[in-house]
C-alpha cells in the first residue's frame, strides 16, 4: 500500500482549467459585443415607422379583397366592407401581439358614397416599448 501523500498538481491544474474557461468566456462576450457595432442601427429603433407604411400600403388592398368576397356572397357593400374591416383589424391586434408592436385602428368611420363606393377613415396608432405614432388613414373601396 501507498502512503497517502498531499498532492497539489491536481487542484493546479484545476485552477488553470478554471482561468482559462473564464479568460475564453469573458473574450466571446467582448467579441459579440463588438460584432454587433458593425450594425449601422438598431433594426428595432424604427419599426414603429416602419410598420406604419406597411399598415397604409397594404391595408386597402386587403379590405377590398375582403370585402369582395363577402359582397360576392350577397353582402351589402356597406356591410362587406365593415366586416373585412374588422376582421382585418383583429389581425392587425394578433400581429402586434406575435411582433411586439402594438396596432391598433381607432374612431372607424365607414361612410357609403353610393355606386358601391365605400370610403373608410380611422386613426392608425402603432406602438413599442420606444416609440409610439398616430396617424390619420382614409381610403376608398370599390366593389
Amino acid at each position: 500500500m501507498r502512503p497517502s501523500q498531499k498532492d497539489d498538481k491536481a487542484q493546479m491544474l484545476l485552477a488553470t482549467g478554471v482561468v482559462l474557461m473564464m479568460s475564453l468566456l469573458s473574450m466571446a462576450i467582448f467579441a459579440i459585443k463588438l460584432a454587433g457595432m458593425s450594425v449601422p442601427h438598431d433594426v428595432a429603433s424604427d419599426a414603429v415607422i416602419r410598420t406604419s407604411q406597411d399598415v397604409e400600403a397594404t391595408l386597402p388592398g386587403l379590405v377590398e379583397a375582403r370585402a369582395e368576397i363577402w359582397y360576392e356572397n350577397g353582402v351589402s357593400a356597406l356591410e362587406s366592407v365593415t366586416q373585412a374591416m374588422d376582421s382585418s383589424h383583429e389581425d392587425l391586434l394578433h400581429h402586434g401581439e406575435i411582433s411586439g408592436i402594438e396596432v391598433k385602428l381607432i374612431n372607424i368611420t365607414i361612410t357609403d358614397l353610393g355606386s358601391n363606393q365605400i370610403q373608410v377613415d380611422a386613426e392608425l396608432g402603432i406602438s413599442d416599448s420606444d416609440a409610439m405614432l398616430m396617424k390619420p388613414i382614409q381610403f376608398v373601396v370599390e366593389l
